[in-house]
């Protein structure tokens, strides 16, 4: 019997590097995921065979069922992938047990410099078919705060925050009016989260500050204009700048733009958030910035 799952993409409005330390974040499931399918083969081991949005295999290769190891043992890819799925076979002795041959193709539906959530969306399928804590398996092997796993499991936006190391999970409903005013902006480039967060470690974050943020996250909850979110999301943006001592992408990259412009995630790359009408948005075009997405396309509905 084939197998099949899907797993959500994901963006973290607030609290990028802080929810590592306990503050509430706010994270919408994107409309954007990863799906994976398991089909029996009669060929012993698993053949694997990764997808792109314009149906191109961008990744192939073929594992042993019992060592799980790859023929191509040199690629990064597959040596990472190898590596989840015996952390899926330790956490649950019985995945590959009685299988012969497998033929699993996964398919992404956005690209994957985008950083959407390739791994994680990747994560939560494989735990889904290992039958495992995807959260568990998140930390086990890539690491991290875990929110982009729970906004994979969810199709309602979230808060999340850690305490004493178990994850939070609560779906919300944002009461906003103004989303037509709300866009994704692609910066062109894709942003290495494993080195913000190295280098988020290395600072002290006072606890008034994380209490700051969550409270903020919480404001967002109830927010009714669109001045009062662009005023929060502001304030947010430099408390994290403080922070994480790096300027914000505002000031860095558009400190001429009559919105608010806000990271997401991992700063320096990847989608940020910008406010306006369809008609300021040529303004990021005019610079280079072509993609983007409003938040009507982005959020999963």
């Amino acid at each position: 019997m084939n197998k099949n799952f899907h797993s959500n993409g994901k963006l973290l409005l607030t609290g990028e590097y802080v929810v590592l330390s306990g503050a509430s974040a706010l994270a919408i499931p994107t409309a954007y995921g990863q799906s994976l399918k398991v089909e029996f083969s009669e060929i012993k081991g698993v053949h694997w065979e990764s997808y792109d949005e314009n149906g191109a295999i961008w990744f192939s290769d073929f594992f042993d069922l019992d060592s799980l190891k790859s023929k191509n043992s040199e690629s990064p890819i597959s040596k990472t992938l190898s590596n989840i799925l015996l952390e899926a076979r330790r956490l649950n002795p019985e995945f590959f047990l009685k299988e012969k041959g497998l033929h699993v193709t996964t398919t992404l539906n956005f690209p994957r410099n985008w950083g959407l959530g390739t791994s994680s969306t990747l994560i939560n399928n494989i735990a889904q078919w290992a039958n495992v804590d995807a959260f568990q398996l998140l930390n086990n092997s890539f690491g991290g705060s875990g929110y982009d796993i729970a906004a994979a499991q969810n199709d309602t936006p979230i808060v999340y925050r850690i305490t004493n190391g178990v994850p939070e999970i609560n779906k919300v409903h944002l009461p906003w009016d103004f989303t037509d005013s709300i866009f994704f902006v692609y910066l062109n480039q894709k942003q290495d989260s494993k080195q913000g967060i190295s280098r988020f470690k290395k600072t002290t974050v006072k606890k008034e500050t994380l209490k700051r943020i969550s409270e903020i996250t919480n404001s967002l909850l109830v927010c009714s204009s669109l001045e009062e979110f662009e005023n929060l999301m502001k304030e947010h943006e430099q408390i994290i700048s403080e922070i994480i001592n790096l300027p914000t992408v505002k000031s860095k990259l558009f400190s001429d733009f009559s919105g608010i412009v806000k990271s997401l995630g991992a700063w320096g790359g990847d989608f940020v958030l910008a406010t306006g009408n369809k008609t300021e948005m040529e303004y990021f075009r005019e610079k280079g910035f072509k993609k983007i997405v409003s938040f009507a396309d982005m959020i999963k509905s």
